[in-house]
């Protein structure tokens, strides 16, 4: 499985994710609205491949992202919600 993070964006919206032979292991999909905030929408990991950091590891890429691009993040999902709870690191990057 390839550790790699891959990166698309289309207009307002993108994902990070990792695959492997199979295809993806694990995504995490935002959405950037007119606002300019990094709306992180959805993360998913392939059942087999849970358990690994994958998503976690996606989610300190969108931290990278938004630093990088000095914007801020909503964390929309449940997963990133816990993700930003566990690690007060990264909360210089959320909304207020």
């Amino acid at each position: 499985m390839s550790k790699e993070i891959k990166h698309t964006e289309s207009g307002s919206n993108g994902k990070f994710y990792m695959e492997d032979e199979i295809g993806i292991t694990s995504e995490l999909i935002y959405s950037i609205p007119e606002n300019g905030v990094l709306s992180l929408d959805h993360t998913e990991t392939r059942t087999e491949c849970e358990g690994k950091g994958l998503a976690s590891k996606l989610v300190k890429k969108s931290v990278d992202y938004a630093r990088e691009k000095k914007i801020k993040i909503v964390p929309g999902c449940s997963y990133a919600k816990a993700h930003f709870d566990r690690h007060k690191e990264n909360k210089d990057v959320l909304k207020d």
